[in-house]
């Protein structure tokens, strides 16, 4: 799968409510500027939540996101989280789209939905930015440094979002929510994940502060300025909470262990030369910026051990979907098929925890 079939707009499908003329005349009566005919395209990339790019005739553009149809996991794909932390970020220094308005009517598209505004911009899919300039790369790297440090620092009491999450042993309750979805969505065995179900919950990391975290931050979960690449906005916010900063930022620096063929990573790549900061100095500037020590090398693995899991629990799910015929994208298969292979690295991480 290259980039070409991420990025993008698609028609929708025969039969999508989405294009429905009462949306358009939702929109029309509750969104201020939106005149003149309305035209419905579906973005490719996104394997969760259906996203959707809305244009009137006057050049109003939004974008719809909203639960995808069929019989959904507990918990999965709220739209409604998503949509309250959106709007409680608009006035802080991490970047996001302006919220509108969130629809519980599902007469209108079928599933509880949210509108936001468009925003213009470059999103990158593959992290080593091959048509940039190692100048250019290593702004994209610190820009994303800034903003997850950002979101990493605020304070969750004056956003309002002091029960956005539950407090406490945080990678525990992850660990059992993530090994419950996977084993609700199963279609084959991993003998991996069934390790790694047994291995994660006896080996834990110390507990850590509670901050609002992202869940999915991820390169091309970020909409970057065509000018000077600065973070326009960060977007998918649907595994957003409340929880530890570690287990969010070593999610973000899987990229930096991930394989550049199978799963768009930079683990066999020349990073010096691309103009790519190395992980080791990614980390370090990342927890000098927030003030907190670096987590040992044993903690650290099992950080990584524990993100890669939840990725193959994601990619199971994914996997589910496609079998029961409900996935939001056509490379579904394709996608679900990872988590076998990202559980055995996960396993990987895990013995590097052991022998630390």
């Amino acid at each position: 799968m290259d980039d070409g079939d991420l990025s993008g707009t698609v028609p929708v499908e025969a039969g999508d409510s989405v294009g429905s003329p009462g949306l358009a005349e939702f929109l029309s009566d509750t969104i201020s500027g939106c005149a003149g005919a309305m035209t419905v395209r579906r973005f490719r990339g996104g394997q969760s939540n259906p996203t959707y790019l809305i244009s009137f005739g006057n050049g109003r553009r939004l974008v719809l996101r909203k639960k995808p149809a069929g019989k959904l996991l507990p918990s999965a794909h709220a739209v409604d989280r998503e949509f309250r932390v959106i709007r409680a970020l608009e006035q802080t220094k991490v970047p996001v789209a302006r919220t509108h308005l969130l629809c519980d009517d599902e007469t209108l598209v079928g599933t509880v939905f949210y509108v936001m505004d468009h925003v213009d911009g470059h999103t990158f899919w593959d992290p080593a930015l091959p048509d940039l300039s190692p100048a250019q790369r290593s702004r994209v790297f610190d820009e994303m440094s800034r903003v997850i440090t950002a979101l990493h620092s605020l304070d969750v009491s004056a956003l309002g979002l002091d029960d956005f999450g539950k407090s406490g042993n945080y990678m525990a309750r992850q660990i059992a929510r993530w090994t419950t979805q996977y084993l609700a969505s199963e279609t084959e065995p991993i003998p991996a994940m069934n390790s790694l179900i047994d291995w994660l919950p006896a080996n834990l990391p110390p507990a850590n502060i509670s901050v609002l975290i992202h869940g999915d931050f991820r390169l091309d979960n970020m909409i970057f300025d065509r000018q000077d690449l600065t973070v326009s906005a960060v977007l998918d916010w649907e595994l957003s909470t409340l929880g530890d900063p570690i287990a969010d930022f070593a999610y973000h620096m899987l990229t930096w262990h991930l394989p550049a063929e199978r799963l768009r990573g930079l683990a066999d790549l020349d990073l010096a030369e691309r103009g790519i900061p190395g992980e080791a100095a990614y980390r370090a500037a990342y927890f000098r910026a927030c003030g907190q020590p670096e987590p040992s090398e044993r903690n650290w693995n099992i950080y990584l051990a524990y993100s890669l899991f939840r990725v193959a629990a994601i990619r199971q799910g994914i996997m589910r979907r496609a079998v029961d015929g409900t996935a939001s994208s056509r490379h579904a298969r394709e996608a679900g098929a990872l988590a076998r292979p990202v559980a055995e690295l996960a396993v990987k991480f895990a013995e590097r925890a052991c022998n630390a």
